[in-house]
């Protein structure tokens, strides 16, 4: 079955192959792909999208000498196989394994980390400009999918690289746009024209004769000019590109070896910035990923001969699912509740809500800064928008969070989406920052709901709220709780969900079940732990708080699937020293000042300390230096 993948170890090992060749091993790569991804789940629309693509890249330019950077990264998957890491692609994505994104640190292949979108041509034009300064001879290539580039971040490179004028590669792998016919055949008629170095050639005498002409050669250049540009604009779909400096060439099939290959060898010999408009079909070669690309996007484990469908419903609704019907739901009676999401409406669940009302719903691209000021307009004028955005992806808003909504005070709110640990897609989207990033900012609220019946009184107390209101939830299915009717919360009050003498945990969002089952272990024990679940992380339940704090015997332990530093832990001590109740000991369990790396959510849980042996265990020994501090102090007294 692998005839020719066998062989190939390292990117060098393709020169060697002809084009009937490369066809075949495109051909046993889909078939890994699928064999691999269905086992360890991951991104397989994407990467069954650019088997050809990454074949020519790799057959053309001399990776890692030459740089590629791969635009989220989500699709370099055959990158990592062709990169000499096809015998370790059954760990892809989990703990210790292989990325699922690429990692500098994991080869010398993967030149630059990436995770979000929109950074590659950034990235790109930095190495080019590097390799400028470092008087080095090699190419660089941005890989950056027609999603990607509607960030608003690739335009700023795009622009700035023009300008520059310095040897650069784009590569635009739409997926997106049919291939025609007749538009594919002049565009390979004009790509072979302008990569031919004649072309050049004429073009620089013409204009370098047109300049010795007196008095007039000028003017007759810019009306050449003039008249050139008018007959682009119709002529060369990519005029936008060409206005911004660089070379268009394409579309291309993006499927088609010989086609992509030959603009490869063309880009190479062209001085400046070069775009090069690929047309690919997402899914290709998997009809099931082709029909529901956005499905098998990223998915996990499957059964290719049994594959899910988008329909499928499951016992217990995910999270995003209880968000979406609730949001949509509310809807219903109120017409100023509007949608907002970045690309993501299916990943938000907003796709509901967009069919049961598509004139109140707006999908921006992938421009979470824009999606946020945008919702801040409509905001100004009555409506009560609600911005769902994962929480990895709102780290790209912060001024628009703080300057368009929260200084104005308006009625927005955020949904932040597979907050916490997400597992096996790892540092680059851990949704473990946004408390830190958000609850400094005045005017602003955080609610943690501590399952998916709290997240439905959440959202509908979010919406009551007029000001800016953020919800954080995690990824993936609930806990099982009964869905009640949806009501508005106590605003900013707790539950005492436990009553306990020794220590009392508080525990925010997903941490409050795993707190109540230390709470059951401690018990055992003969130790009494209560549980508190804050519900709000702004405002906080002052006095519930405080009230638990100095009614423990000997303590509190907070936890948190969020990075310690300015998290929930932070805003409890705060709390405490506000009220000069700094004696009262205090354990902190979170995530330490460390990115976490990919895998299984529980495996990374239980590493990080926040498993319930982990929760006991900590409460026992702040119990222990209690126990050990009173003694010495009674100790003293005598």
């Amino acid at each position: 079955m692998d005839k020719w993948l066998s062989r190939v170890n390292q990117p060098a090992d393709l020169k060697k192959m002809s084009i009937h060749e490369l066809g075949e091993m495109a051909c046993e790569i889909r078939a890994f792909l699928m064999e691999k991804v269905s086992q360890s789940g991951g991104h397989l629309a994407p990467n069954l999208g650019v088997v050809e693509l990454t074949l020519a890249l790799h057959t053309i330019f001399d990776s890692p000498t030459d740089k590629i950077v791969w635009d989220v990264g989500h699709q370099s998957y055959i990158h990592k196989i062709l990169t000499g890491r096809k015998d370790r692609f059954d760990t892809l994505r989990q703990y210790k394994g292989l990325s699922g994104f690429p990692k500098r640190k994991e080869s010398e292949h993967d030149v630059f980390d990436t995770g979000h979108s929109s950074t590659s041509i950034s990235a790109a034009l930095g190495l080019a400009h590097a390799r400028d300064l470092l008087n080095e001879k090699h190419h660089v290539i941005a890989v950056i999918g027609d999603g990607a580039m509607s960030g608003g971040m690739a335009f700023e490179a795009l622009n700035n690289a023009g300008d520059t004028g310095t040897d650069l590669i784009v590569v635009l792998n739409d997926n997106e746009m049919s291939i025609s016919q007749n538009v594919g055949g002049m565009a390979a008629y004009l790509g072979r024209l302008r990569t031919d170095p004649k072309y050049f050639r004429l073009k620089e005498d013409v204009e370098e004769i047109l300049k010795r002409i007196p008095a007039i050669g000028g003017k007759v250049l810019r009306s050449v000019e003039r008249v050139k540009d008018a007959l682009k604009f119709l002529l060369v779909p990519g005029m936008i590109f060409e206005e911004l400096g660089f070379t268009y060439l394409g579309p291309v099939n993006g499927h088609q070896l010989d086609s992509l290959l030959g603009v490869l060898r063309g880009a190479k010999k062209i001085r400046g910035p070069v775009l090069i408009h690929v047309l690919t079909k997402k899914g290709k070669g998997y009809e099931h990923a082709e029909c529901n690309p956005d499905l098998f996007h990223g998915i996990g484990p499957f059964d290719p001969e049994n594959p899910p469908t988008p329909d499928a419903i499951s016992e217990i609704p995910s999270y995003t699912e209880v968000f979406s019907q609730t949001v949509t739901a509310a809807a219903k009676d109120n017409p100023k509740i509007v949608a907002v999401t970045a690309a993501m409406a299916g990943g938000t669940g907003l796709d509901t809500f967009g069919k049961a009302y598509p004139e109140r719903f707006f999908d921006v691209g992938i421009a979470e800064q824009h999606a946020v000021t945008f919702a801040a307009g409509l905001a100004s004028r009555g409506f009560h928008p609600v911005v769902a955005i994962y929480s990895t992806f709102m780290q790209r808003a912060y001024d628009q969070v703080l300057h368009d909504v929260c200084i104005q005070n308006l009625p927005v709110l955020f949904a932040l989406d597979r907050a916490g640990i997400v597992g096996e897609d790892g540092e680059t989207h851990n949704g473990l920052f946004d408390l830190s990033y958000l609850r400094h900012i005045p005017n602003l609220s955080m609610i943690a709901p501590r399952d998916e019946n709290m997240l439905q009184h959440a959202v509908i107390t979010g919406l009551a709220h007029q000001g800016p209101v953020a919800l954080r939830y995690p990824r993936g299915k609930g806990t099982g709780a009964e869905l009640e009717q949806p009501a508005v919360l106590p605003w900013g009050k707790g539950e005492m969900l436990r009553p306990g003498r020794d220590v009392t945990i508080l525990a925010v969002g997903t941490m409050v079940h795993v707190a109540l089952q230390a709470a059951e272990l401690l018990e055992k024990q003969g130790f009494s732990a209560g549980v508190i679940d804050p519900v709000f992380i702004k405002p906080l339940d002052s006095e519930l708080i405080i009230r638990a704090a100095t009614g423990a015997r000997y303590g509190i332990v907070t936890v948190e699937e969020h990075i310690l530093a300015g998290g929930f832990g932070s805003a409890v001590l705060e709390l405490l020293e506000q009220n000069r109740l700094c004696q009262i000991p205090v354990r902190r369990l979170g995530v330490p000042d460390r990115f976490v790396e990919h895998g299984a959510r529980a495996i990374i849980l239980d590493e990080l300390g926040l498993s319930p042996d982990n929760i006991a265990a900590a409460c026992l020994e702040l119990a222990g230096t209690r126990e050990k501090k009173l003694s010495w102090v009674q100790r003293g007294k005598e």
